[in-house]
């Protein structure tokens, strides 16, 4: 069975023009934010730095 190849583009052919729709500040914007959410809460701390005990309510 034969892979088949992909086609060469002529040497004329020119990729289509993309223009940003999203401006850099809001790019950075997102990503700032998706990676706050994305990311656990911190560990809570040692046992040594927390009360013995508790007082009850």
């Amino acid at each position: 069975m034969s892979v088949p190849r992909p086609t060469a583009r002529p040497e004329g052919a020119a990729r289509a023009q993309v223009t940003a729709q999203v401006s850099m500040r809001d790019l950075l914007a997102s990503c700032a934010a998706a990676k706050a959410v994305s990311t656990p809460p911190p560990a809570p701390l040692p046992a040594e730095c927390t009360p013995d005990h508790r007082e009850a309510a």
